[in-house]
């Protein structure tokens, strides 16, 4: 387990190199360490501002994260046409650096801290697409019926698991939380909590599986109701026959 020195060693390191490489032109740090929430369990968001191509740049700092910082895997994320390298250290650290073209450089988010460059005007983050939210909980709904009434019940577990995950994103996008990753869950009124709480599946069987699929059906159409009566009552007959 890495310790919180170990992690502002290497980010000192990290934005040291940023400041001495040709092709960096500005950095910004993102996340807990831009708006003063860091705690033990933090990790590392760094944003780059790369004049030239930011695919190179990004090929070179990975090698350098194998070789000398530790790095065992890495995963891509591309978000708006900007490369985020998502990396795992040795020491279970992750760091994030995202490589954006220099005209792109900017703020998307409240916690933006310069550490040098000219970032481009900021821009506010996209609104969470709540018809999407609510698409993909019906959606995973009927899969979680279908599975249940097969008895494939790790398949019915999982949907039942992404219905919730749905459910909670919803309320969080309702109440004002950050809903990306969870981020803001543990944030929501006890209403919401217990209740789906007390949804979760306790076991596999067929039984259980069906309590906690009525359970969170009535968690989502009160979602769905708060956010559009009118919807709520179209999809009212459907949902429930995904009872089962």
């Amino acid at each position: 387990m890495f310790t919180t020195a170990d992690r502002e060693r290497l980010r000192d390191t990290l934005i040291a190199t940023a400041e001495h490489d040709g092709e960096v032109v500005g950095a910004a740090l993102v996340g807990s360490a831009a708006t003063g929430r860091e705690d033990a369990w933090s990790d590392i968001d760094l944003m780059l501002q790369i004049d030239g191509d930011p695919d190179t740049v990004a090929e070179r700092w990975t090698a350098a994260f194998y070789a000398d910082h530790g790095a065992v895997h890495h995963l891509d994320v591309i978000a708006d046409g900007v490369l985020y390298r998502v990396f795992l250290l040795e020491s279970s650290l992750q760091v994030d650096v995202s490589f954006w073209p220099r005209d792109r450089f900017r703020a998307t988010e409240p916690g933006f801290k310069l550490l040098f460059g000219t970032p481009n005007p900021p821009t506010a983050p996209n609104a969470p697409d709540v018809t999407h939210l609510i698409g993909m909980g019906w959606l995973y709904a009927l899969h979680a019926r279908s599975a249940i009434a097969r008895d494939r019940h790790w398949q019915a577990a999982m949907m039942l698991d992404h219905l919730r995950d749905t459910v909670l994103a919803l309320a969080c996008v309702r109440l004002g939380r950050n809903h990306h990753h969870g981020r803001e869950a543990d944030l929501l009124p006890p209403e919401v909590l217990d209740a789906l709480a007390a949804a979760r599946a306790a076991a596999l069987d067929r039984e259980e599986l069906a309590r906690s699929n009525t359970a969170l059906l009535e968690c989502f159409a009160a979602e769905v109701a708060a956010y559009d009566p009118a919807l709520a009552q179209r999809l009212k007959p459907a949902l429930g026959k995904l009872r089962i």
